[in-house]
């Protein structure tokens, strides 16, 4: 049995379940165990998908299952602090790469540029018998960010800042409005995450006005809503509606499959 593993930021939780959820060439998913898997664990449960829980070192090493058809999936959850500071940021997935290559025949980095420090990742382990890949736009381009993943890539991604028309728009994912306030802290807006006064006083330096109520088609989260006119609420910020899609990323994970299965 083909063993693909996919290390990921959390943000990426909800494709990820949309995914194994889906596809059913997945006959195993393990969990890698650790502090940062219980939201992608729990949302697995709520949709009825089975999965094994375990440590690293507890892996099978690489196609070990001999020839089963389907496929076995690893998740790796890493934490989302980890954009705080780019270069630990890079230091930690390659790590993880390292760590994961000789369990699996394919991996799939659920992360774009963040901070340029990935953009050349398949070409630093493009020796390695696991084949490495990020998410990409069809032309071969690294997406931006987790929000640029789910607008489709670049271009549509600039599109909808310069359809602002200056005016600054916090993009809102569903895992972004479920973790806001841990994420004002990694980008340094302010060191207290309840300290609204101050971060409502960068977001209007900055000139935010609009907070974008992005619709992936995924609804995991289910206070969404509610979370996105709450933020809007303490930042005083316009609700803007939004369409966004897990398609990119989808299109990711089948190249990686048709690139590793023969």
């Amino acid at each position: 049995m083909t063993v693909l593993s996919f290390i990921a930021c959390r943000m990426f939780e909800d494709e990820i379940t949309h995914i194994i959820e889906s596809d059913p060439c997945i006959r195993k998913v393990v969990i890698v165990d650790n502090e940062d898997c219980s939201g992608l664990a729990g949302k697995l449960e709520a949709a009825g998908c089975n999965y094994d829980l375990l440590l690293l070192p507890a892996l099978p090493a690489r196609s070990e299952d001999g020839g089963e058809d389907g496929l076995t999936l690893v998740v790796y959850m890493l934490e989302l602090a980890l954009h705080a500071v780019p270069a630990n940021l890079k230091k930690v997935v390659y790590e993880k790469v390292e760590e994961l290559s000789g369990h699996s025949d394919g991996i799939l980095l659920f992360y774009g540029l963040c901070g340029n420090v990935l953009g050349k990742v398949e070409q630093d382990f493009s020796s390695s018998p696991c084949v490495v890949r990020i998410l990409k736009e069809d032309n071969g381009t690294v997406v931006d960010d987790c929000i640029g993943a789910v607008l489709g890539g670049r271009a549509a991604y600039l599109a909808k800042l310069t359809g602002s028309r200056g005016i600054g728009t916090f993009f809102m994912t569903p895992m972004w409005a479920a973790h806001w306030r841990e994420m004002v802290v990694s980008a340094g807006l302010t060191q207290n995450p309840d300290d609204i006064k101050m971060s409502k006083f960068v977001f209007d330096y900055a000139g935010y006005k609009n907070v974008a109520r992005m619709d992936t088609g995924l609804y995991y989260e289910k206070d969404f809503n509610a979370m996105v006119e709450e933020f809007a609420r303490l930042f005083e910020f316009n609700i803007i509606e939004m369409t966004a899609s897990p398609a990119l990323i989808k299109e990711c994970y089948r190249k990686l499959c048709a690139d590793v299965i023969h």
